[in-house]
């Protein structure tokens, strides 16, 4: 399946914050734009989520069974939908969310068979645990990846 047009901008963007050790920046940028747009969100919420916790357990060392393409796909999406200025720029009203959502989309069909692995992964977790990766980490300058 081809990516979106400008994508590949945003896996360019991807390798660098991942290098530079700024995921968990990433994680709670995602988190404050989500929370502000609350219901508009619909259906993607649920990948949104996903995505921000692939991202979160990878982070912590708990969940490497992804490989790097997908990973870099994930955090791609994440920064799409955080980018004030992509294809329809999110001060369009009632339009701008529109690509954000649909790259959302893309990544997680895409990458289906790795999500769907981590989400069987996160389901074999317990309950207390499953809380505690949805919790996203406090931003620090420890290194990526560990």
């Amino acid at each position: 399946m081809k990516a979106p047009w400008i994508f590949s901008r945003f896996l360019r963007l991807a390798r660098s914050l991942l290098a530079d050790g700024r995921l968990t920046e990433l994680l709670l940028d995602v988190a404050r734009k989500s929370e502000r747009k609350g219901g508009r969100l619909g259906g993607v919420r649920e990948d949104l989520r996903l995505l921000q916790s692939l991202c979160a357990a990878w982070w912590r060392g708990e969940y490497r069974q992804i490989s790097q393409q997908a990973l870099l796909a994930a955090i791609a999406g994440l920064l799409y939908f955080l980018s004030p200025l992509d294809a329809l720029p999110d001060w369009l009203l009632g339009l701008g969310f529109l690509d954000d959502i649909a790259v959302l989309a893309w990544v997680v069909r895409s990458w289906r068979g790795e999500l769907e692995a981590f989400r069987a992964w996160l389901a074999a977790q317990s309950p207390q645990h499953q809380a505690e990766l949805e919790r996203l980490p406090a931003p620090t300058s420890r290194s990526e990846g560990r």
